[in-house]
């Protein structure tokens, strides 16, 4: 970057000095602006410094004036003793209050966003130049750079610790208020939400079970309460069924049809009203279904970067998916795919909801509930995963005895993986001809 461009670059003195300003004068203020800049936003080294130090001083609960300020800056060696007390005044006198602190965060932002788009477009164009890599992967690489700064997560440096714990204070004063958005996404389900905390941001999610155990209508189910209860975006890759047999499946759940009739179209005119309500609630719902086959990853990533409000991402299933290079090898092609998806969830910044099957192991044992070790080409999978849940159902296996024996109509929810927090086994309805789960105890209202 020549010195001319260097001049060039957006920013606004004014606002940088009225905002630190600002702070000067109301100390408190700098809780509202937080959440919109960091350090690394304001263009003059100086002001960076000057910032740090009083986000520093408020997170240790200690006042800041000119004289706190000054002792801090001189500890970090940016003034010497006999330096920067002219300057911190001057701040100080720019502006006449705080009340307008969020403006001129909003201007510094910015600003900065636009200076971070000057940057990646240059890294963009000198790849190009290069011609050092497929045109494919600059096109990715150039997605991400502009992905991220509108998202407003640069991922050009380190943050300082100081910035993420000022977003975990205000994460941990929405909770001590009683927000429970700040807990994640639910999955409408309370007993596992009990145990999941919610879904949170970047999470991947792995729901494994034999073919026949009803995961597939789990995650739909999932997709609907989110959609119907967030506003978001749910957004389904099926590689196995047609988005028609999907949206069958959701209609069976919420109108409470039999998913066989829908299928014969052998309808009561009960059972037309119940289409009818349930199909106007599904289709006021933000639920978008690709159910393209042999999908990538990068594919995936590029079709969810057009979507707005974006809450959730479900895969059906994991072993259907595409690596993007070829391999004999299934495992680490399954590797390859797992450590995507994670990126992908954390790029997004959303959960992502994977199924996958499971090998044959637990047809060979007395005790047929699954375990990690039963996931089908795995390794990597129970590596990425951030939470693992499995489905286990004992009618399947004991067809021949009476529901009362076989525990018919219930299935354990076995959260055998949990990075959050505890794992468990959460007991749930299952109406298979509806193809609906339900919580057994105090199933939240829709």
């Amino acid at each position: 970057m020549n010195d001319e461009l260097t001049r060039k670059l957006p920013f606004s003195m004014i606002a940088e000095q009225s905002l630190l300003g600002a702070i000067l004068i109301d100390p408190e203020s700098i809780r509202h602006v937080a959440d919109i800049i960091t350090a690394d936003d304001f263009y003059i080294d100086e002001h960076r410094h000057i910032y740090l130090a009083m986000h520093e001083l408020f997170m240790t609960d200690n006042d800041i004036d000119i004289v706190t300020l000054l002792d801090m800056l001189v500890k970090k060696g940016v003034y010497n003793r006999s330096g920067g007390e002219d300057y911190i005044h001057t701040i100080g006198q720019v502006v006449p209050g705080s009340q307008n602190i969020k403006d001129y965060a909003r201007i510094i932002k910015e600003k900065s966003v636009l200076r971070q788009l000057i940057a990646a477009c240059e890294e963009i164009s000198a790849a190009a130049y290069s011609e050092q890599d497929q045109a494919t992967n600059i096109i990715e690489n150039a997605q991400n750079k502009i992905y991220q700064i509108a998202q407003g997560r640069d991922t050009r440096g380190f943050r300082h610790i100081r910035d993420v714990l000022g977003e975990v204070y205000a994460n941990l004063n929405k909770l001590y208020e009683g927000d429970k958005s700040a807990l994640g996404i639910p999955t409408g389900f309370s007993g596992l939400d009990n145990v999941l905390a919610g879904m949170g941001e970047g999470d991947l999610i792995l729901i494994g079970s034999r073919p026949g155990m009803g995961k597939t209508s789990f995650v739909l189910n999932i997709a609907s309460n989110v959609a119907s209860r967030t506003k978001k975006a749910v957004c389904i890759f099926s590689l196995e069924m047609s988005a028609q047999q999907l949206v069958n499946r959701m209609i069976s759940s919420e109108a409470m049809v039999d998913s066989y009739t829908l299928r014969t179209g052998r309808l009561s005119s009960d059972d037309w009203v119940k289409v009818a309500e349930a199909s106007a609630k599904l289709a006021g719902m933000d639920i978008l279904i690709d159910d393209s086959s042999g999908i990538t990853a990068t594919a995936m990533k590029a079709k969810l970067r057009r979507v707005n409000n974006l809450g959730l991402v479900i895969i059906d299933y994991l072993q259907l998916m595409q690596g993007e290079r070829r391999t004999e090898n299934k495992v680490q092609e399954v590797a390859e795919i797992t450590r995507n998806m994670k990126l992908m969830a954390k790029d997004l910044g959303i959960p992502v909801i994977c199924c996958a099957q499971l090998s044959r192991s637990p047809e060979a044992r007395a005790d047929k509930k699954p375990v990690l070790a039963d996931l089908r080409d795995s390794g990597s999978i129970e590596q990425d995963a951030d939470v693992v849940i499995f489905l286990y159902r004992d009618d399947y296996y004991n067809r021949d005895k009476g529901p009362e024996e076989s525990g018919g109509n219930i299935v354990e929810v076995i959260v055998a993986k949990n990075r959050h927090g505890m794992t468990s086994t959460v007991r749930m309805g299952w109406l298979g001809q509806y193809t609906k789960y339900r919580s057994i105890v105090s199933e939240p209202d829709k």
